[in-house]
């Protein structure tokens, strides 16, 4: 380690003001900094003394979002060869049936499953980091300042948004998309009023509908490209329509422990809430998360839900009117989106009280959304987009709601 401090200390010459490499200084910068603890002080305007800088707030929040990223991977080849088997299983036959057992044996295969996974997932991590990174290193060089550290974050986040089965130039033109559009243009890391990676997802989803959110992008197959596998939230919320029509409903084949633990058909990292609270946990116990903003939504969802087991639909199983606060809480993108996307401290509320409304607020419109919107099943993504837009109003209105209490008391 200190021949390679030493590396870099002879290399900075190049790198700083008036050096052949002057231009490049934010690459060797990211990369000194990354590696080593900044030497530099702050010596003007209004600062914090902390013992954490970003990189290692950005490093902490990736961590917390390993469980969800490996589990998803295992997930990808477990729902790959089980929906396999069942595909199989409506062909009949024998040798389909000695396929379809081998299918059951690899979906049981804690190995096979995540190598699977794995390599479906891998290049969509290449993919969007390296189309994220090249972003942020022009856009550095440009403006001359250090490149930041937000997209450690942002990068992850896509991938954990995306269907496994997704081309990968899709994804990249979805990550130039967040990237530029969701952050640089508002002047990068800590100005961006919208979510980088909401907005790289919603523009896919809103973009390219059909493959985003059609049955077929949940499943990869390990024999064709994909199969069809609607989620839970899909049939839910297509079991609306049917009961309206008095045409018998779809059955929603997954325990509530399968919810909880994530075996179900998704996104790469939402199906399991398990892991999601354990990132919770390393957010809220590292000061990194709010906990306010997450039991906040929390709260608004299931309030939120339980009323609309009240409605006339609500009393016909089945119905995503009916499915119930823990349900809802477990399905979905519902826990991805509340605890790494809604606590986003650039896009959230920063008061506290503001951290409860907002949380409160994305709850009841993901809710919404979801029961109301009978095109589109889950709405925990446009409930926070809509909700950073007004983050800024609800701070305003607070602050000003204390500044007023003062006055009075004075």
């Amino acid at each position: 380690m200190k021949f390679l401090e030493e590396m870099f200390h002879k290399a900075k010459p190049m790198f700083t003001k008036g050096g052949k490499f002057e231009r490049l200084y934010p690459l060797y910068e990211a990369k000194e900094s990354f590696l080593f603890v900044t030497d530099k002080k702050t010596d003007r305007g209004a600062h914090i003394r902390d013992s954490i800088d970003l990189k290692r707030m950005m490093i902490t929040v990736v961590v917390a979002m390993l469980p969800c990223l490996l589990f998803g991977m295992w997930n990808v080849g477990h729902q790959a060869y089980s929906v396999a088997a069942d595909a199989i299983n409506a062909m009949g036959g024998t040798p389909e049936f000695e396929q379809k057992q081998a299918y059951i044996a690899d979906a049981a295969n804690i190995g096979k499953c995540f190598g699977f996974g794995f390599l479906k997932v891998l290049p969509l991590l290449i993919v969007v980091y390296g189309v994220g990174g090249i972003c942020e290193v022009i856009f550095s060089v440009v403006r001359k300042h250090e490149i930041n550290e937000g997209f450690l974050v942002t990068g992850l986040l896509i991938v954990l948004t995306l269907p496994p089965t997704i081309p990968l130039w899709l994804a990249g033109v979805g990550t130039a998309f967040g990237v530029i559009i969701g952050k640089e243009i508002f002047g990068g890391t800590g100005m961006n009023i919208l979510n980088p990676a909401l907005t790289a997802r919603a523009f896919l989803f809103f973009a390219y509908p059909v493959t985003m959110a059609g049955d077929k992008v949940w499943v990869s197959s390990p024999g064709t490209d994909a199969l069809t596998c609607a989620t839970p939230l899909g049939i839910a919320g297509a079991n609306v329509n049917k009961a309206a029509e008095g045409v018998p409903l779809d059955a929603i084949n997954y325990s509530l422990s399968d919810m909880f633990i994530g075996y179900l058909p998704g996104s790469i990292g939402e199906t399991s809430t398990l892991c999601c609270l354990i990132g919770a946990a390393v957010l809220i116990i590292s000061g990194v998360g709010s906990w306010r903003v997450i039991l906040g939504c929390v709260t608004g969802l299931m309030g939120t839900a339980w009323l609309m087991t009240l409605h006339p639909l609500g009393q016909i199983d089945g119905t995503v009117f009916a499915l119930g606060p823990v349900v809802h809480a477990c399905i979905g993108g519902f826990a991805l989106g509340a605890v790494f996307m809604a606590t986003d401290p650039v896009s959230a509320a920063s008061t506290n009280t503001g951290k409860w409304i907002y949380g409160i607020l994305i709850g009841i419109l993901c809710m919404i959304i979801r029961c109301i919107n009978p095109a589109y099943p889950e709405g925990m993504m446009l409930a926070i987009l809509l909700m950073n837009v007004f983050s800024p109003l609800i701070d305003f209105y607070v602050v000003k709601a204390s500044i007023n209490r003062r006055l009075a008391r004075a």
